[in-house]
């Protein structure tokens, strides 16, 4: 199950570094191909919580093979794509089946362990799903570069079906259909529920996607003030409907569960610096120095490393600084940021001072996602493991996707204000972008000391 999980999270962001082959075999438009991106993780994010209650009715085990199914299939299809439309239905079918399987993962861990080994499970989880968006990018440019038969980009997709065909034999042998869940609670949908949160997301997103690449106009803001209204109705329909002892997506107990409403606010905080990064960095190496994808992935690798090893180690360090780490992990992070931007200043290539800050990068963001993320699930109960689990699962997207677009945009507008591309504007919209990203970190180094204090 967590290979799946990293086969779902890597395809976030290893379009990113194809995206310039894509663009150029298919003719895209600059919003096709953003939304050749972005599409997966509209779906992806949209439909998390609907996979989560899906799984908590019609038994976890069958719905993660569903899933599986659904996104393998829609693998194929996107590898095997002619066109830029055919390309971003398919990501978006690719993208509903990650959310029929992913939420599926956390709820069968929750279920299944219990003390000491659901922590070390959770840990294993939330490295997984970090280090699949750093090491996206780098499985991406060997793919893309390896040029594989003469399929130039197609590869980033169609590796998914080998590894899913044989997780789907596997998985049909070891995972029980209820997957653990216990068909006790079998809860209707809440179908109003479902329709006004998946409105309100995608009015939040397909404007975030789509609107520097639009010159954001009216629509784009009517949008954004659409989104924020439909999800004020969203919460008071789940509030009215808990109270009447109804279903609601997501139980009202969950959000008031200690740390919760923090864990959200901080997993949105280190998700958009990792996406932020990882894609304003990618347009800087590729279209201001002229990286090739194989360059440009690899350059990733220190981040990826490190974040792995401290995700994994992090529970074993002494107890007395256990309470810190995630403050520490945003501010380390902060400075790394900070240090690439000021090493690739004046259109140089960073040398040995980069690679320093790519591990600090790595080594701050893993700090502050995995004690965050493990501490709010570690202690919620079995059923509520399917509400928690889709709304982290949510909110991790949701980060990703604000990241790519608000820092993005950020970098774009820069370097369009700026003039001519070349490796030292490039660099000097990087930098803009690196300090938003730093200040971004730094906040959470805030709300990481409050959640210390209480």
């Amino acid at each position: 199950m967590l290979t799946a999980l990293f086969m779902a999270v890597l395809d976030v962001f290893i379009v990113n570094v194809a995206a310039p082959t894509i663009g150029s075999e298919l003719h895209a438009t600059g919003a096709g191909l953003q939304l050749v991106i972005a599409g997966y993780a509209i779906t992806y994010s949209v439909l998390l919580i609907t996979g989560a209650r899906l799984g908590d009715r019609l038994g976890h085990g069958r719905v993660h093979l569903a899933g599986l199914a659904l996104f393998t299939a829609a693998s194929l299809a996107c590898g095997l794509a002619q066109g830029t439309t055919e390309l971003i239905v398919f990501r978006l079918v690719q993208g509903a089946g990650a959310a029929l399987m992913i939420p599926q993962v956390l709820s069968i861990i929750q279920r299944t362990f219990t003390g000491e080994a659901r922590v070390r499970a959770l840990g294993v989880y939330s490295a997984v799903l970090a280090l699949g968006a750093a090491a996206g990018q780098i499985v991406g440019g060997v793919l893309v570069s390896a040029d594989l038969f003469g399929t130039g980009w197609r590869p980033v997709f169609l590796v998914n079906v080998p590894v899913g065909a044989v997780l789907l034999a596997l998985g049909g042998k070891v995972l029980p259909p209820g997957g653990g869940a216990g068909r006790e609670r079998a809860r209707a949908l809440d179908v109003p529920g479902l329709v006004l949160l998946g409105a309100s997301v995608s009015l939040l997103t397909v404007p975030l996607v789509l609107g520097q690449a639009e010159g954001w106009p009216l629509w784009s803001w009517l949008s954004l003030a659409a989104a924020v209204v439909l999800f004020a109705s969203f919460c008071g329909h789940e509030s009215r409907l808990g109270r009447r002892g109804g279903a609601p997506l997501i139980a009202p107990r969950v959000l008031r569960h200690p740390g919760m409403s923090l864990a959200v606010r901080r997993i949105l905080a280190v998700m958009s610096v990792n996406a932020g990064f990882l894609f304003t960095l990618t347009l800087h190496v590729q279209g201001g120095l002229g990286y090739s994808a194989l360059r440009a992935g690899l350059s990733f690798a220190p981040t990826a490393v490190v974040f792995g090893a401290v995700s994994l180690t992090w529970r074993r360090w002494p107890a007395a600084w256990q309470r810190r780490l995630a403050p520490a992990g945003f501010a380390l992070a902060a400075a790394g940021v900070a240090g690439v931007g000021l090493a690739f200043r004046g259109g140089g290539d960073g040398g040995a001072a980069l690679y320093a800050s790519y591990a600090g990068v790595g080594v701050g963001l893993a700090l502050a996602f995995g004690p965050t993320f493990t501490g709010a699930l570690a202690t919620v109960r079995p059923e509520d493991a399917a509400d928690a689990s889709g709304l982290l699962a949510t909110v991790t997207q949701l980060g990703q996707l604000m990241g790519v677009a608000a820092f993005g945009t950020l970098f774009l507008n820069r370097l369009e204000s700026l003039g001519v591309l070349g490796a030292y504007t490039s660099a000097e919209a990087f930098s803009s972008s690196a300090w938003a990203l730093a200040g971004t970190a730094a906040a959470g180094v805030v709300s990481g000391l409050v959640l210390r204090r209480r």
